[in-house]
Formats: structure tokens, sequence, C-alpha cells
């Protein structure tokens, strides 16, 4: 969605990133005190999370910019580390739970690079193998247009060997990429589904075909890869469509690029329920068989989370029988049921990742 008026905090409004990004925004310009003037601007539309979508804040980061993935103890948690970039997204997925996470939603960028690059520096120093991304409060590649932050984060991953960064989009926001010195230590990620999940619940993204194109573009500067087939949606003739999901994908990427490929299906937390009723009254994605999970989302009942998860890892390995899949927020039956061993009898999932990371990206181990 375009954006229609930017606030600008009080405290950064002279900050370089602010200057640039105001140099490359045509829209009304507001200064406020504090980030309450700009919730209560959001609050009063009809539609708050629309409008969210076509204002942006700029402000600082008052806590920590890495910080733990926030997952639970009851599902089998990556041990990845999210960069506090910003928050919300100016697409507009019917099920994106940030509609429901934040309160209410802003789409709003940290200008406080300085505190945010001191806590890369120390990350580094640990020399212990880190995998990062910018993707799960918002989505990595929504910035470009309006900030340097990928050139200025990838080249200074690119010299370390110890910690990889991964950029996740729906997006072919890529043309910046080019010509970074990367080093193998970017991962350049796309979330995928079939072209009808895509048309009736992803809108304003890329479709499927310019996503695997931008993501064979990047393969071709050297990037490595990743794929997150989440969230799954089960529908009549889901199985076949997925199939060619697959098919599409490894018609334009190698394998042997591609660092890991996440799977899930749709869960949600019940309020977003009435979310997605009132703002998508056409989609259907709330209707199908769930239970609540030991979350608190409500999930596929497990038997059909199963039998999707065998196929579409089954149709994965007829093209890619040694690259790491893995299930984002699942239970050891699940795994058991579905890949035939659970993660902890290869050392756990988080050993499991590092290890990928560090055959494709060239980390060190040690």
């Amino acid at each position: 969605m375009p954006l229609l008026k930017l606030y600008i905090d009080q405290q950064v409004l002279n900050s370089p990133h602010v200057v640039s990004i105001r140099s490359r925004i045509d829209v009304p310009v507001e200064i406020v005190r504090n980030a309450q003037e700009v919730f209560e601007s959001i609050l009063c539309s009809n539609d708050p999370v629309r409008k969210a979508k076509t204002i942006l804040f700029l402000t600082r980061n008052k806590g920590a910019f890495v910080r733990p993935c926030p997952g639970t103890r009851v599902y089998t948690c990556c041990g990845y580390q999210i960069l506090h970039i910003g928050t919300f997204c100016t697409m507009d997925c019917s099920y994106c739970i940030l509609q429901s996470y934040f309160h209410p939603p802003v789409l709003q960028y940290f200008v406080n690079h300085d505190s945010l690059f001191l806590e890369l520096d120390n990350l580094f120093l640990k020399k212990k193998i880190t995998r990062i991304g910018t993707g799960e409060f918002t989505d990595s590649m929504i910035w470009e247009m309006w900030t340097d932050l990928s050139s200025r984060l990838i080249p200074k991953f690119s010299k370390q060997s110890h910690a990889v960064l991964e950029l996740k989009t729906k997006t072919t926001a890529i043309d910046r990429l080019k010509h970074l010195r990367h080093n193998r230590k970017t991962i350049v990620a796309w979330s995928l589904n079939t072209d009808r999940v895509i048309k009736n619940e992803e809108f304003h993204t890329a479709s499927l075909s310019a996503r695997l194109r931008a993501a064979a573009t990047c393969e071709s500067w050297g990037y490595p890869l990743a794929f997150h087939f989440d969230p799954m949606v089960i529908y009549d003739g889901c199985e076949e469509e997925y199939r060619g999901v697959v098919e599409k994908l490894f018609s334009h990427v190698s394998s042997k690029n591609i660092v890991w490929i996440s799977i899930g299906t749709f869960r949600f937390m019940p309020s977003l329920k009435s979310v997605i009723q009132k703002r998508f009254p056409e989609s259907k994605i709330i209707y199908g068989e769930f239970i609540s999970g030991l979350d608190g989302k409500m999930r596929y009942f497990k038997p059909l989370r199963i039998e999707l998860y065998r196929k579409i890892i089954s149709w994965i390995r007829e093209y890619a029988p040694e690259v790491l899949i893995y299930f984002c927020m699942e239970d050891d039956e699940v795994w058991q049921k579905s890949m035939g061993f659970i993660p902890q009898d290869l050392g756990g999932l988080p050993k499991m990742l590092d290890n990928s990371a560090v055959r494709i990206c060239e980390l060190k181990a040690g």
C-alpha cells in the first residue's frame, strides 16, 4: 500500500537516517512528541490495520535490537535470533498475526542504528554460530525503497564468520543487493504459497513466479537461499497445488544452494479470527478443521497436518534429498510421524540448522 503520511519522533528529527528517508518520501510530515499521538491517529480509523499500513513512524528502538525468537516450550523451537529493525508491513495478508499482535499496529522504523550496530559488534565478538533475521515483526525487504539498511547490514555480516543474516520477504525488492559484498553470510529467503493462496489471502505481495525469479537472480549473485512454506493452507485441491509450487521452485534454483526449507500450517490466536472476519469477509481461511493447540493457537487437526507434511516432504526430497527441512513450532509426534525422527536424535533443531549454515554459508564452526 502507498504511504500517505510520515510521522517523526521529535527526538530523532535530526538523525541522518531520518533526513535521508525524508528525501525519498513525498508525503505530508508531522513531528510528534511521543508514539501515543501516532496511535491515536490510527485508532480513530474504521480500519486501524489498513490505515497503519499507509503511515510510517520514524522513531527509536528503546529496547534490545537483538532478541530471541518468541517461541514456546511445548513446540520445538529453532533457536533463531531476531534483529528488531521495525514493525508491521505494507503488504496485507489476511492471516497475518501482526494484525492482532500489536495494539495498535504501527508501521515504524527504528533509526538509532548506532545502538543496532553496537549490539551486532557485541554479538560477533562471541564468535558463536548465530542465525539472525529481520523478518519476524515485519517483512525484511519492504524498507528497501526508503532506507539503506540492507546496504549496511549485508557488508557488516560479510566481515565476520560466525553469524548469518536471513532476509525473509514476499517482495521482489532485491535490486540493491546486486553489488553488495556478502561473502555468503546473508541468506535471502522467500515465503512461498500456492497461486490460489497468494491471490486470495496475500494481498499486495509479489506473485509466486516473481518471487522465484527474484530468488534465481539472487542465486546468480552468489547469495545462499532459503524458503518457507508457511503458512500452508488446507483446502480442496491444495495437495496438487503445493506439489506444483515445489516443482516450480526447483525449476528456478539449485537445491545445493538452499540452506533450509521450513514448513508449517496455518495457525492463529483466537483473537485474530474476528479481525479476519471483519477485514477479509470473503476469506475462508479460518473455517477449516481447527483445534486449540498447546500454545493456545488454533491449529489444523494433527492428522491433517501430518498427512500434508508427509506429502510435501516427499515432493521436496524428489528434487533435494539433502536439503534441510524443518518444522516451525511443531511437537515431537509430528516430527516423528512426518520425518521419521525427532530433532533430539540429531542433536536438536538449533544444531541441525547451525550445521547447515556452516556447510552452505561457509561459517566457522568454532
